[in-house]
């Protein structure tokens, strides 16, 4: 029986995100400790105090050049017409790049500007001027000089400044200590062998990565269970060795999110819910003058409320600025739909398409951590909007740069395993081009092409009527527009159910008849367009198919339904079957093209992409998957 003092706190706060930040910035006030570490050890460490030169450098006239060293007044009646002859040690010394320069010089001619006469002797014709060749002392660095003031954190080049300067010992800021504290019943390591209702824990890591990249020190704690004294006994433990405290999972409004509560107990709540989505329930307290942060456990929100609330606090700690990203103008390709009140922080693909940059947003859902894995960007979209509009030019931040966002081929259209295979065979390439796509299906990767919006859309669109794939389609919506329709694969689609065939699926009928599960992808795919066919030929409707308005996105994801299920059945290809050990019975064959306009196909990108689909080792790559055939030598059909 649960405590009643940690009973389900309903009321979540709408605070607004920088007024969060305000008060636990107010309330932390982190001193930071110096510590002084070997020099060669230091780079991107903060510096806690001004450094200053023990040395100058050079701390000695030295020769720029490999020559003689001379008195300049000596050879100022040196001419072309007449030759100036210097006797050996009164009046010239040989001198190497680096040499200290004797007193009673002042000057370096270069070695080739010189005429050796005998040993003792050489000849010049150009009078030298004063100091010319030599580096004097503190050329570079002068004692006592400032090289870096406090809040500097080191690179490569400066620790070489450092170690000409003789300094050998750094005073740095000592890495605040985060403790990270995973929580949740159903949490197990990542080799443990998985059951129904277990989640691998991997928030941990990803936490303990990003704060060593933000300078600070991660502790992983060990999972701790959802039970209120345990998790007491952790953060108290916690507390008393760190700076910060991390506890992700259990900051909701859920029976067993405890930890609001037992923050409380122990010290005091400053935020409950902030304005923003993802990562509206966070908890921001203080417990024995510890900074505790309390994260959802949906890996997005987790990642964005430690990036707002963590990152700060650690840069607090080590006196620097938060580093802002970069920003970028794009123009929507899509309409985003937001909800005022909160901000929202939706990521976003971006390709640089026909001289400008586009950007579609990835799913939004909180607890895809693909969605952050594949984003380029992030629109934020302010508390007081409802979104945007396709077509509006918006600024975004960048997660990637700019040049690795231009380079990327923009695909779109129906999913397909090969298009993976593709961008890694364009990366093995060194062309340094990689492809960024989105699974938005057939007509809308048809679409996407027409508007401008992606380089290359994958289509697979039956035409019902004459029973030929795709070239009606673009016929129809692409009038006009110089586009090139270029064979990519034949692959064939069937039935995927799980091993054995429980149901003994044999066609559209039998989906119908027994009530099985059925997993359909989204409007406007061509796999969907080839089901509905084979609805309309058998007299079927919709309304029989159980779990026909349940869309998947990918091959893959109708594969993953029909795993996890007995009475599941889906249309797709025998790839995705196959990754997952299911079942698969053909029923067509078709023809998947790609889609680009003339201008892409023609261009160096669209040379070196058709040049890598016709290559033996791409080829073979395909054929080790099965199911299907790239098709050889294609004809690329040109239309307008």
């Amino acid at each position: 029986m649960v405590d009643k003092r940690y009973k389900r706190k309903i009321y979540l706060e709408d605070k607004p995100r920088a007024v969060a930040l305000n008060e636990i910035l107010e309330a932390a006030r982190l001193l930071p400790e110096t510590e002084l570490i070997p020099t060669s050890e230091a780079l991107g460490r903060v510096t806690s105090k001004p450094i200053f030169a023990n040395v100058s450098m050079p701390h000695y006239h030295a020769s720029a050049m490999d020559g003689i060293a001379v008195y300049a007044e000596d050879t100022y009646e040196a001419h072309e017409q007449r030759p100036l002859h210097l006797k050996k040690g009164e009046q010239f010394v040989y001198v190497d790049t680096g040499n200290a320069i004797p007193q009673k010089f002042n000057a370096v001619i270069m070695i080739e500007n010189v005429q050796v006469i005998d040993e003792e002797t050489i000849e010049i014709i150009e009078p030298a001027t004063p100091w010319q060749h030599i580096r004097p002392i503190g050329e570079d660095i002068v004692q006592e000089e400032m090289l870096f003031s406090q809040g500097h954190q080191l690179r490569s080049v400066d620790l070489g400044a450092l170690l000409a300067a003789q300094i050998t010992e750094v005073p740095v800021a000592k890495k605040p200590v985060v403790t990270i504290i995973p929580t949740g019943n159903e949490l197990v390591q990542a080799d443990a062998s998985l059951s129904e209702g277990n989640i691998i824990e991997f928030n941990g890591t990803v936490f303990a990565n990003y704060i060593k990249e933000w300078g600070g020190k991660p502790e992983l704690n060990s999972i701790v269970h959802d039970d209120p004294e345990s998790i007491k006994a952790a953060l108290l433990q916690a507390v008393e060795v760190s700076d910060i405290v991390v506890i992700n999972a259990g900051s909701s409004a859920g029976s067993k999110d405890y930890t609001v509560h037992i923050i409380a107990e122990l010290g005091t709540v400053f935020t409950h819910g902030v304005a923003t989505r993802p990562g509206k329930p966070v908890v921001l307290g203080k417990i024995n003058g510890k900074i505790v942060i309390g994260v959802p456990g949906y890996p997005v929100s987790a990642y964005l409320t430690l990036e707002w609330f963590v990152r700060p606090l650690i840069c607090q700690y080590l006196q620097i600025p938060v580093p802002a990203r970069q920003k970028l103008q794009v123009k929507l390709g899509r309409r985003i739909v937001s909800t005022m009140g909160a901000e929202d922080f939706v990521r976003m693909n971006i390709g640089y398409v026909n001289g400008q940059f586009i950007a579609n947003p990835l799913t939004r859902a909180a607890g895809v951590t693909m969605s952050l894995v594949r984003a380029d960007g992030l629109l934020v979209v302010p508390p007081e909007q409802l979104g945007f509009e396709q077509g509006d030019t918006v600024e975004m931040e960048l997660l990637r740069p700019v040049d690795e966002i231009m380079n990327a081929v923009v695909f779109s259209g129906s999913h397909d395993l090969t298009i993976d295979l593709l961008s890694s065979a364009l990366k093995n390439e060194q062309t340094n081009m990689k492809i960024v796509s989105s699974h938005v299906g057939s007509m809308a990767g048809l679409m996407a092409i027409r508007k401008g919006e992606a380089h290359v859309a994958g289509i697979h669109l039956l035409d019902p009527e004459t029973k030929e794939y795709n070239l009606s389609y673009v016929k129809k919506f692409l009038a006009g527009q110089e586009v090139v329709l270029y064979p990519f694969l034949k692959r064939t689609q069937g039935w995927i159910v799980p091993k054995g065939n429980p149901l003994n699926i044999q066609g559209v009928n039998d989906l119908a008849d027994k009530q099985a599960d059925f997993a359909n992808r989204q409007k406007g795919a061509g796999t969907r367009i080839l089901f509905d066919l084979f609805l309309k030929e058998q007299r079927l409707s919709a309304e029989e198919i159980n779990g026909y308005d349940r869309e998947m996105f990918s091959h893959l994801s109708v594969a993953a339904e029909v795993k996890g299920n007995e009475r599941a059945a889906g249309l797709g290809i025998y790839p995705a079957a196959k990754a997952m050990n299911l079942d698969f019975l053909p029923v067509a064959d078709e023809s998947y093209d790609l889609l680009m306009t003339k201008a892409f196909f023609e261009s160096e990108k669209g040379r070196w992409l058709v040049s890598v689909i016709q290559s033996e080792a791409f080829k073979t790559e395909v054929d080790k998957i099965g199911g299907y055939k790239v098709v050889s030598d294609a004809q690329p059909l040109f239309l307008s």
